[in-house]
């Protein structure tokens, strides 16, 4: 299943609305540590592994299309 995610950089907070995650962080954007973040986060909320997580499009962006393999 592919969701459209949308980051941002102010606080902690995970809402997901049909295929829309919206994601909040406080990791800052550097050297990939804020996708890691973001994969682990949303594994967590699903219950899957980080590795059925993967960020298929956006990797430098804070619109991201990410895959969660069942």
């Amino acid at each position: 299943m592919f969701y459209r995610v949308s980051v941002s950089f102010h606080k902690d907070y995970l809402t997901i609305k049909n295929n829309l995650i919206e994601i909040g962080i406080m990791e800052k954007p550097v050297k990939g540590k804020a996708n890691a973040v973001i994969v682990k986060q949303i594994a967590k909320h699903l219950g899957v592994s980080k590795s059925k997580v993967k960020i298929v499009a956006g990797e430098k962006s804070q619109d991201k299309i990410i895959e969660v393999i069942p």
